[in-house]
C-alpha cells in the first residue's frame, strides 16, 4: 500500500524519523551512564517499543496495568507501573508477577504503603518523590520518606528505590531552564536517595526523567536510570519546548481536504477532535497552534495554516492570524491529503486502533496499537 491509499483520517508514523528520535535519546543515555526505561504509554505498540529495546533500552514503564500485562505477554518482562498503586488492584499486580513479570509499583503515601505490606506478597517498590510540584510524590526533605521506606521495608517488601518525573519541565522553553530542570530534577532524588539510605534502608535504583529534561541533562550522578515517553514521536508542545524541531516529529494525521467556506478562508477536513484529540497543549505557550500544524503530503509545513478550530470530524484550516485567505479553494483543493502535526503526541495516538507506518522506500504498513486499561 502507499499513502494516497489510505482511509484518512490516518494516525501516520514516519518509521524513517522515529528511528532517528529513538537513536538520538539512546545515544544521550550511553554517554551519561545510564540505562533507558522508556515509557510505552506514548505509543502502546510492540513494534515501536521492540525498536526501542533494539537500540539498547532495558526494561519499559508503563501507566496502566492492561498495557503491564500486554508487554509482558509480548516479551518485556521487566516492568516499572509508574503510577501510585491502588489497593483495589494489588491482586492484579500480583497475579501479573506471579506469572513471572518482574513488576515494580510505586506509592507516595503512607496509607499506599501499608496496603502493600498487608497484601503480604514482597512486592518490589519505588518511592515517587516529588522534585517539582507538578503532580504526586513525596518532597525529598519530608520526613514522610522515611516513614514510607521503613514501612516497606520492615513489612516485607522490596524497597528497590526511588523515582520522580519533572512533569513541569513541560512549560519551559529556554535551554537555561530546562537544564535547571534537569539538575533539579536529578539533585532532588538523588537527594531522598540519600536520606533513605542514612536512615539505614535500601535504596538501589534512583530513576528520573521526562522528554525536556532527558535531552536537557548535563549529568546524571547518582542516578541509575531514565525514563521518557512522547520523545519517540515528538510533538507541537516538545517543538515549543525546545527540545525538537517540527522536522522532528514523528507523528501526524493524514486528513483529506473535504470541503471549503471560501469567504472564511476556512479549508474543511476529515480530521476533527476525535482524530486529533482535544489536547490544546500548545494553547498555554508562546505559539498556538490550535489543534495542529499543516503540512502537505511529504511532510513539509505549509507555512500560517494551522486547525485553528475542530469539531467531531471536522477540522478547520485557516491562517494562525485569523485573516481570510483569498484563495483557499486553489492553495487547499478538495481532495488534498495534508499531514496534520499533534500537539500532544499520546493523544492523538490514543485516538486511533492502528498505525500506518511509511517506511524509507514510501510504502505503508500497518502496526497494532492498544486501548483501554
Amino acid at each position: 500500500m502507499n499513502m494516497t491509499e489510505l482511509d484518512t483520517p490516518a494516525a501516520l508514523i514516519d518509521a524513517v524519523q522515529m528511528d532517528r528520535n529513538i537513536a538520538r535519546m539512546q545515544k544521550r543515555m550511553d554517554s551519561l551512564g545510564v540505562r533507558f526505561r522508556p515509557h510505552v504509554k506514548t505509543s502502546k505498540c510492540f513494534e515501536v517499543a521492540r525498536r526501542q529495546r533494539d537500540a539498547g533500552a532495558q526494561g519499559v514503564t508503563v501507566s496502566t496495568l492492561k498495557e503491564a500485562v500486554q508487554f509482558f505477554d509480548a516479551g518485556f518482562d521487566d516492568v516499572l507501573y509508574a503510577v501510585g498503586i491502588a489497593k483495589a488492584k494489588l491482586p492484579q499486580a500480583r497475579a501479573l508477577r506471579e506469572r513471572g513479570c518482574r513488576l515494580t509499583i510505586v506509592v507516595d503515601s503512607l496509607a499506599a504503603a501499608l496496603a502493600v505490606v498487608a497484601d503480604g506478597h514482597g512486592f518490589e517498590v519505588m518511592i515517587e518523590v516529588d522534585t517539582d510540584g507538578h503532580r504526586a510524590g513525596v518532597r525529598p526533605d519530608e520526613d514522610r520518606l522515611i516513614q514510607i521506606g521503613r514501612t516497606l521495608h520492615e513489612g516485607g517488601a522490596l524497597l528497590k528505590g526511588v523515582m520522580t518525573h519533572a512533569g513541569g519541565s513541560y512549560a519551559l522553553n529556554t535551554p537555561e531552564a530546562l537544564t535547571a530542570m534537569a539538575e533539579q530534577e536529578r539533585a532532588g532524588c538523588v537527594a531522598a536517595a540519600e536520606r533513605l539510605r542514612a536512615a539505614g534502608l535500601p535504596c538501589p535504583e534512583v530513576s528520573v526523567g521526562s522528554t525536556p529534561t532527558a535531552l536537557s541533562a548535563h549529568q546524571l550522578d547518582g542516578v541509575t536510570e531514565v525514563r521518557a515517553g512522547v520523545y519517540v514521536f515528538n510533538d507541537l508542545v516538545m517543538a515549543n519546548v525546545g527540545v525538537c524541531g517540527i522536522d522532528e516529529i514523528a507523528l501526524s494525521v493524514l486528513a483529506t481536504v473535504i470541503g471549503h467556506q471560501a469567504e472564511k478562508g476556512w479549508a474543511l477536513t476529515d480530521a476533527g477532535w476525535m482524530a486529533m484529540s482535544r489536547d490544546r497543549g500548545t494553547q498555554a505557550q508562546a505559539l498556538d497552534y490550535g489543534y495542529g500544524a499543516v503540512c502537505d503530503a511529504s511532510g513539509a509545513p505549509i507555512e500560517g495554516f494551522i486547525v485553528s478550530s475542530a469539531n467531531q470530524e471536522h477540522g478547520i484550516v485557516s491562517w494562525r492570524d485569523g485573516s481570510v485567505c483569498p484563495d483557499i479553494e486553489q492553495r487547499l483543493p478538495l481532495g488534498l491529503q495534508l499531514r496534520i502535526l499533534p500537539n500532544h503526541a499520546c493523544a492523538t495516538a490514543a485516538q486511533f486502533p492502528t498505525y500506518s507506518v511509511l517506511g524509507a522506500e514510501g510504502s505503508v504498513t500497518t502496526w497494532e496499537r492498544f486501548h483501554g486499561w
